[in-house]
């Protein structure tokens, strides 16, 4: 039997304590933009999401680009949910995401995504969190999902 699922979601040797949270198909924008994605439940609503920024994710400045980080928040609010038995993550959406940069984040340094959600409805998920790299602060930030279809 083949295994179908679309995100490898399983403990991290390298990591212990972890999982990580890759797509299958590293020629997928997730894969190719941020390279490993790592995830840990804190609590029942509270969760951090890891990434290695590397020259890949940097701009000019030689720092981490806006962009890159917009997109590892984005990622880090699915991976969340995952981690926090909103299990189906493949087929929720992006509804809203507003993200305040207030620093510049180190390549090579570890960026991780200090997740909470605040509520969860039906449809809905609120999150909001901090992208941080160790006591500094890179963004704050606040997004919805709106969970998959609950039937065919």
């Amino acid at each position: 039997m083949s295994d179908t699922r679309l995100i490898i979601h399983e403990p991290d040797p390298a990591n212990p304590g972890w999982m990580t949270w890759n797509v299958r198909d590293a020629h997928r924008f997730n894969a190719v933009a941020l390279g490993q994605i790592i995830v840990r439940k804190e609590d029942a609503t509270h969760a951090v999401v890891r990434m290695f920024p590397t020259v890949t994710q940097s701009n000019l400045n030689n720092v981490v680009h806006g962009g890159a980080t917009m997109t590892f928040i984005d990622v880090a609010m699915f991976a969340s949910a995952t981690i926090l038995g909103f299990d189906d993550q493949a087929g929720h959406v992006t509804v809203s995401l507003d993200t305040q940069f207030v620093g510049a984040g180190a390549i090579d340094v570890p960026l991780d995504a200090q997740v909470e959600i605040v509520r969860a409805t039906r449809r809905l998920l609120f999150l909001r969190g901090l992208a941080v790299q160790g006591d500094a602060v890179i963004a704050s930030f606040s997004g919805i999902l709106r969970r998959a279809s609950l039937t065919a």
